[in-house]
């Protein structure tokens, strides 16, 4: 069921007041709650469910036991254990056909050649984030950071939670767990403020995501027919179609969120005002950098055994990272160049002459040079093939001026207009809410203001929306 669908518009009002209802009775509203998640995930494809269930099942099982062994051993068995069928369902569903492929292509270069198949594998959504969610329980259980509970019911609803399931924030069990055994009132001000980010959402997915991703649909399926300036223009489009896409889906997720009374980690933070590749990633999937940080960085060693050390495990980690977003070459090398520029940024940092935002050049200059480098990234991670990646950085240049080309993207030439006012208004909200928190400086204005920025959210929503067009309606963090 997705966020910007007729199907979810029907469902949430039911199951918003039909769960305050409820909300006072623990139990009940647990149980409402993960049919309602269950309800909202199998509304895919139902076979799905039984997959989340025995991943729940066997981290629920598996925490207990980590807990109850007192033999060091034995606990890392369990853990092992865990992380095997975890991964290892991730693997079966998300890499199988990208490992059957490098075989055969590693022969290749023997001169041997092999029988290619691809299996039809079909990958259940939400699985790379449902799956380190869990893990995450297994692991601090392990670490003895974090007790089991012995109530299925709140952490099979901790695992499904529908507001984050699919696409994030992945969060972690010590913050979200516990708030499934508390009950709340319903509050007027988090409502309103949840309902503000939802709207805010569906703006940027729907509005900009949906509107940029018919240009960059057009550029990306088809490089080999557009020009150097068609391509830089759709590269720097999908820099905000993806950013619109995912940040409103945390958006949405954390306002739906706020609504029934829970509290979602922040996912994003301005990240394209980021001075440094460092700083994007503090600010950009948070919730997933900050998983690898503590997950993998820190337990192959961090920066506690060396400089070159340190610059080795950065760059892996950047390298997994690119491998979790998908089961491909282009994905692989998107992670390898912000794990490149990482170590760059790091070895920097320990020279006598800092080079940052405040010396030499102004911010402003870091800023677009940074941006720039993300840009570049994101072909990789939005070409179809490598060889179109290849194709699109080889031709980055070949300009052929044509002003009327610009309107021959995919859009009108008002649609295109409007494309370009949109990003100006996200990039002047950002800026206002790196200095300011927005949505606080929005409470202090008087109603009149407010009742006209919510006027303009919603009207811009119904009338320049994109609306039934199956291509752009997905969310793209969906594939991963």
């Amino acid at each position: 069921m997705l966020f910007n669908s007729i199907d979810f518009a029907v469902f949430f009002p039911i199951f918003f007041v039909i769960y305050w209802i409820v909300a006072k009775k623990l139990t009940l509203r647990n149980v409402f709650l993960l049919a309602a998640s269950y309800l909202f995930y199998g509304w895919w494809d139902w076979r799905f469910l039984f997959l989340i269930i025995f991943s729940s099942f066997v981290d629920f099982s598996i925490g207990q036991k980590i807990y109850n062994s007192t033999n060091k051993s034995t606990r890392k068995k369990y853990l092992l254990l865990s992380l095997l069928i975890n991964l290892g369902l991730l693997a079966y569903f998300k890499y199988t056909n990208f490992f059957i492929d490098s075989f055969v292509n590693s022969f290749r270069l023997f001169g041997t050649e092999m029988d290619s198949f691809t299996l039809h594998i079909i990958l259940p959504v939400g699985i790379s984030f449902y799956t380190f969610q869990t893990l995450s329980y297994t692991i601090d259980i392990y670490r003895e950071r974090l007790k089991p509970t012995k109530d299925w019911l709140s952490f099979f609803t901790f695992v499904a939670f529908f507001p984050q399931l699919v696409a994030g924030p992945i969060e972690r069990a010590s913050h979200l767990l516990p708030q499934f055994f508390k009950t709340y009132n319903f509050e007027y001000k988090a409502f309103k403020s949840g309902l503000l980010l939802i709207a805010f959402g569906l703006f940027k997915k729907m509005v900009i995501a949906d509107r940029l991703a018919i240009v960059v649909n057009e550029v990306y399926n088809n490089p080999t027919g557009h020009s150097g300036q068609d391509l830089i223009i759709a590269t720097i489009f999908f820099a905000f179609q993806i950013y619109c896409d995912f940040s409103g889906y945390s958006d949405i997720a954390i306002g739906i969120a706020r609504t029934l009374g829970f509290d979602l980690m922040k996912n994003f933070n301005t990240p394209y005002f980021s001075t440094s590749i460092t700083e994007f990633w503090r600010r950009w999937h948070i919730s997933l950098s900050t998983w690898f940080r503590d997950y993998v960085y820190i337990p192959l060693g961090g920066s506690r055994n060396g400089e070159y050390r340190t610059y080795f495990n950065l760059f892996l980690v950047f390298v997994i990272s690119g491998l979790w977003h998908g089961a491909a070459i282009t994905f692989i090398i998107w992670g390898a160049i912000h794990g490149i520029i990482i170590v760059i940024e790091k070895a920097l940092s320990k020279t006598p002459l800092k080079v940052t935002s405040k010396h030499l050049i102004p911010s402003l200059f870091f800023a677009l040079f940074t941006f720039a480098i993300v840009c570049f990234a994101w072909i990789f991670f939005r070409a179809n093939s490598f060889s179109d990646s290849v194709y699109i950085v080889k031709h980055l240049v070949d300009f052929a001026p044509d002003y009327n080309n610009y309107y021959n993207l995919g859009l009108p030439k008002h649609e295109f207009i409007l494309a370009i006012v949109v990003i100006g208004l996200l990039l002047i909200f950002d800026a206002t809410h790196r200095r300011y928190n927005s949505l606080r400086l929005l409470n202090k204005t008087n109603i009149i203001v407010r009742c006209a920025v919510y006027a303009f959210i919603i009207y811009s929503i119904v009338i320049f929306g994109i609306y039934g067009n199956d291509s752009v309606s997905e969310f793209i963090y969906f594939q991963f």
